[in-house]
């Protein structure tokens, strides 16, 4: 039985998949080799830049004009500035692939000596020279994973290609493909302290163009449910194949985790005589935030990083930040991860995301809240939310200068901390939805919460088959006079409300001004607009 894949290149024969050749222009590619040029293929990770080189180069060699070759450079990650390590990691790369692809052994056994006689800043030069001389075809070489190299390693590699360019097509590759995440502009050449830029300039003034794989469109991602449907007779409903649309807006990854979560591991995805319901589509995303699964945990890791903080940093606030805070270099540089789109606005790029890096922020904060669910339900399993608002304002009187200080992301402190509160409570039996952008000056959460919980003996999506109680809770910085933000605030939350079909709205205005005393910030009020009573919260 074939199934998703979520590790590693896609097997036709094992795996479900959108023809690899289909991600991108073959086209224009096809053109761009015709040409000799030297190029840049570029995507987030797990998107399938991998399983597409390979094919592209299988392609190659089946078409007869061309010598396609492969060669993956992770393994010199590690040599870091050592570029003679680095440089026999990648002879043994180039090596082992020609001779497993293509029958070549040449480099494989004479790889170590062309490192030894020519030094490490030519022998890429001299070992592809060598290759390209013995091929009667003009040779097409992708280096996959190159801007894992840092340092001299990157610079050197670099260079040698650039060295050789002008010998092509006889004594050198026709023409090179070097792919990764970003591109090659934004190669991080560093010294050994990790601070200091030692290039002037391009090593690598060559390229030609650069190409970027996007994501699924709507039609890829309903063709590779399809095939599950062909072989297994399950279907999966319009609003669920909806649901796996806009939770992952297309990332790979994304779609083929849900797909595999909800059909593999969920108990009740394995019956093949039941269909795919978008109430199981959204717990399968829950089990895959809880399961920190390898893709999401790297998305942790990803914010860490000071380049990520400065451009997410003003998105969890909504807030655009003083002028020139953030450079064009750092917001080019997120999106090249995936972690964000530009258009309409600078945003998350997908709501699982936008759900995850919240959570991951606020994780610690979760757990060591002693506040409890049951502590904030009704007799008819609703949640008081005045209650639990109530709770929260005094918890941020009481605590916030302690824990906004834990914060790596001072900047949204009080905007995470509410949402480390909330998700405490309202995350043992239901679910918090974000929306939240640069520039937008504000954070809307949607609390869902199901007014009938499953029983026992059934699944827990079951119970979002029944009625949702819906409360829209929007949260905004202080700026210019109380008055103006809560206008504001009111018409924004009423819009949300409305987009969201509810009557139940809170807006919260955070004080962040430290000169201004507790018993200034601190007020409770209802306000009335276009007849939806609104709760506002100063804190």
């Amino acid at each position: 039985m074939r199934f998703f894949n979520t590790a590693g290149p896609v097997n036709e024969k094992k795996h479900y998949t959108v023809p690899p050749l289909q991600r991108f222009d073959l086209f224009e590619i096809e053109t761009l080799i015709a040409q000799e040029k030297y190029f840049v293929l570029h995507a987030p990770r797990q998107t399938g830049k991998t399983t597409s080189m390979l094919t592209l180069v299988d392609y190659l060699n089946a078409g007869g004009r061309y010598r396609g070759l492969y060669c993956n450079v992770e393994t010199a990650q590690t040599a870091r500035e050592d570029v003679a390590k680095g440089m026999k990691s990648i002879l043994m790369a180039l090596g082992t692939r020609a001779a497993n692809d293509l029958g070549d052994d040449f480099l494989l056994k004479n790889g170590e000596q062309i490192l030894s006689e020519s030094g490490e800043h030519n022998a890429l030069k001299l070992a592809l020279t060598r290759l390209c001389q013995l091929s009667a075809l003009p040779m097409v070489l992708v280096f996959d994973e190159i801007d894992v190299l840092v340092g001299d390693t990157l610079i050197s590699v670099l260079r040698q290609i650039r060295s050789g360019y002008t010998h092509r097509p006889e004594q050198f590759p026709s023409s090179i493909i070097l792919c990764g995440v970003r591109d090659v502009r934004d190669y991080r050449i560093h010294s050994g302290s990790g601070k200091e830029i030692i290039t002037g300039g391009s090593p690598f003034n060559i390229k030609a163009q650069t190409l970027r794989m996007e994501d699924f469109a709507k039609g890829d991602l309903e063709q590779l449910l399809q095939q599950h449907t062909a072989d297994t007779g399950q279907v999966f409903t319009p609003d669920a194949v909806f649901c796996i649309w806009h939770l992952s807006q297309g990332q790979p990854w994304l779609v083929n985790a849900l797909a595999y979560e909800v059909c593999f591991e969920m108990k009740e995805g394995r019956d093949r005589s039941q269909p795919i319901h978008k109430e199981m589509v959204d717990q399968a995303m829950e089990n895959l935030i809880i399961c920190r699964a390898t893709h999401l945990d790297q998305l942790g890791e990803k914010l860490q990083e000071s380049r990520v903080h400065r451009v997410v940093a003003g998105i969890l606030s909504g807030q655009t930040g003083p002028p020139g805070d953030l450079s064009e270099d750092d917001v080019q540089y997120v999106t090249d991860l995936g972690l964000i789109r530009r258009k309409p606005q600078i945003a998350v790029a997908n709501p699982i995301y936008r759900e995850i890096i919240p959570r991951m922020l606020t994780a610690t904060i979760q757990d060591t809240l002693s506040h409890q669910t049951a502590w904030y339900i009704t007799p008819d399993n609703r949640l008081d939310m005045d209650k639990l608002m109530a709770a929260f304002q005094q918890f941020f009187q009481e605590h916030s200068a302690h824990w906004l200080e834990r914060f790596q992301y001072k900047e949204a402190g009080p905007q995470l901390l509410l949402q480390a509160f909330l998700q405490r409570v309202i995350n043992s039996g239901g679910r918090i939805e974000r929306e939240y952008g640069l520039g937008t000056q504000r954070v809307d959460l949607l609390v869902l919460w199901p007014l009938k919980p499953a029983k026992d003996e059934k699944p827990d999506w079951i119970k979002w088959q029944g009625p949702v109680q819906k409360v829209v809770v929007e949260l905004k910085v202080l700026h210019k006079s109380l008055e103006k933000t809560i206008a504001l605030g009111l018409e924004q939350t009423c819009k949300y409300m409305d987009t969201c079909g509810t009557k139940e709205g809170h807006l919260v205005i955070f004080n962040r001004d430290v000169k201004v005393p507790w018993e200034d910030k601190i007020f409770r009020r209802t306000e009335t607009y276009q007849g939806a009573d609104i709760k506002v919260w100063g804190m």
